[in-house]
């Protein structure tokens, strides 16, 4: 049964126009969600800066407008407003339409962008403009994002007597009866497990001592954050070697390689995390796909400083020669921020999608690591270990699946270190569980190219 509701966002008188009936009808194509009034045109203006002041940065929102002909129409979409001055993919945005015993819903058409988001009044595929020009009106443009006919949709009446804007939020309730869907042991006894397994690791061929694994992601992102996390949990406290924040550009401008010890003084571990320069979006700026493809190949050295203007050229003596199987990469891990999954533009998918073939066809196993999984959900927030009866988190994980081409069951959601002072049990085990399963891939990948060296072992 749905649960649905309408209630205030503050202590402003904001009572909303939507009749009960149509709330319900616009909650049952949402799913369990729960509408808050962010915006009312009639209480705080018409203008585009009154509109941006009160729903910029809300999550999922919800507009609804009304006219003098009885028509109850607007749109979803399921991307923040920004003013971020870019195009907006978002294949869940929809229009929709009421009138006297009518509805009608239409999906944006494949392939367009659903809106374009900039300072001005909300609009939807640059097609139909609300509070056009600040003025209580509504403005159809043409295009083809969405199959629009003015006729139906609002009875060419293009004046507006109202225009609400809801927040639309998931339901954080879940019952305790409900199935997780993966099942994870958050108890001391499986965090000592899962260390003990991965200091014990061997990889599969003993040319290899150490298992090479690679993190790619856009900037900030949180590469170099999982090293400093998987770092601390070995050392016993929260460590930060590698440098990691959340600057515009990236804050790795060299390849570097992390070795891990088991304690300040123990012995190195099965494995070698590489830290690269984080992916953007223009040609000329972030890592280079040739300098991905030489790292892949084992011919980048440590501390190599990468130049985006010209990608790395090894050195003739060594190139002639192929890398040994240690020197290369066995894993790659594509690191992607969860809260920014339905904001990644074309150009960065399709570099992504690039670098992805290039990895396939050199055979070497892959994993999407899914961080800031608590920023992306409350629920997940309040008590990490509701991350897997969290649908918003599972339907994230299906998201970036269908976007980077990679099974849902080789995406794996983490929460990195990032402020707290402690260790914290929850955080161990996913991070812990994330890197015995990259461990596992690269097994399958030295398992693959010892059959290809002729069994050597």
């Amino acid at each position: 049964m749905q649960k649905s509701k309408v209630r205030k966002v503050s202590t402003d008188t904001l009572t909303s126009n939507l009749p009960e009936e149509r709330r319900k009808q616009l909650c049952a194509s949402l799913g369990n969600v729960e509408l808050s009034l962010l915006y009312k045109a009639s209480v705080h203006g018409y203008q585009a800066s009154a509109f941006h002041q009160r729903c910029d940065r809300q999550g999922p929102t919800l507009l609804v407008a009304y006219n003098n002909s009885g028509y109850i129409f607007g749109g979803y979409t399921s991307v923040d407003y920004a003013q971020s001055g870019r195009e907006i993919t978002d294949e869940e945005a929809f229009l929709f339409s009421f009138t006297s015993g009518t509805s009608s819903y239409i999906k944006v058409n494949s392939g367009y962008n659903a809106r374009y988001d900039d300072a001005k009044w909300p609009n939807f595929g640059q097609q139909l403009y609300f509070c056009y020009n600040n003025q209580p009106a509504v403005n159809y443009q043409g295009g083809n994002a969405f199959n629009i006919n003015t006729s139906s949709m609002y009875g060419n009446d293009t004046h507006l007597s109202e225009c609400e804007v809801y927040k639309v939020e998931q339901e954080p309730e879940v019952s305790v009866e409900e199935k997780p869907w993966r099942n994870v042991l958050w108890t001391p006894e499986r965090r000592a497990e899962l260390m003990e397994m991965i200091r014990n690791h061997k990889p599969l061929m003993t040319s290899v001592s150490q298992v090479r694994i690679l993190m790619i992601g856009p900037v900030g992102a949180g590469k170099s954050s999982f090293f400093n996390s998987i770092n601390s949990i070995f050392t016993g406290h929260v460590t930060s070697k590698a440098m990691s924040g959340s600057t515009g550009t990236s804050l790795t401008v060299q390849f570097r390689t992390y070795p891990v010890n088991d304690g300040r003084e123990g012995k190195p571990l099965p494995f070698v995390l590489c830290d690269t320069m984080g992916l953007e979006e223009q040609s000329g700026a972030g890592l280079d796909i040739e300098d991905i493809s030489s790292i892949l190949q084992g011919h980048v050295p440590d501390r190599y400083k990468f130049n985006p203007m010209a990608p790395f050229q090894p050195d003739e003596q060594k190139a002639s020669r192929p890398a040994s199987l240690q020197e290369k990469i066995h894993c790659v891990v594509y690191v992607i921020d969860a809260t920014k999954i339905s904001l990644m533009s074309d150009k960065l998918e399709e570099k992504l999608a690039s670098i992805r073939r290039k990895v396939n066809s050199l055979g070497i196993a892959q994993i999407v690591l899914m961080t800031k999984v608590d920023e992306a959900c409350p629920l997940v927030e309040e008590n990490l270990q509701s991350l897997y009866v969290s649908s918003y988190i599972k339907s994230k994980v299906q998201e970036v699946s269908s976007r980077l081409g990679v099974p849902v069951s080789c995406v794996l959601p983490v929460k990195n270190y990032s402020q707290e002072l402690e260790l914290e049990l929850n955080c161990d085990v996913l991070l812990l569980t994330a890197l015995q399963q990259m461990l596992n891939f690269a097994d399958d990948y030295l398992d693959d190219a010892g059959h290809v060296e002729g069994h050597v072992f």
